[in-house]
């Protein structure tokens, strides 16, 4: 794959690791767990990729953090915040409405048969 392509497939991910992460925070979770439930939905991340994520998404105040000490192995677990909430709500309106408006285009375009 070139160079070029690598960067815009990084590029057209960035947007929608941040909405997949916000997606599986309703519920608090931890970053390994977060990361098998991505797994699970066919969302690759890296774990070098997620904590600076979370951490971003954490100053931004859309999620909130708090540590469960009450197991041998501390785990910091994450949360929407209300705000955080609220911000994932429109997101996802947004995006369905323009994954909508995008499907339409490129089948549209699709002229010649190829994917």
């Amino acid at each position: 794959m070139s160079t070029l392509l690598n960067s815009l497939i990084t590029e057209l991910r960035r947007g929608t690791l941040t909405l997949a992460v916000l997606s599986q925070l309703r519920t608090p979770q931890y970053g390994y767990s977060l990361v098998q439930l991505l797994e699970e939905s066919g969302i690759g991340i890296d774990q070098s990729t997620l904590y600076p994520l979370l951490r971003r998404l954490e100053k931004q105040e859309l999620v909130t953090s708090s540590w469960d000490t009450s197991e041998s192995r501390p785990r910091k677990y994450y949360v929407l915040s209300e705000y955080g909430f609220e911000i994932y709500r429109q997101l996802k309106q947004e995006w369905l409405s323009n994954s909508k408006e995008l499907y339409h285009l490129l089948e549209e375009g699709d002229d010649d048969g190829s994917d």
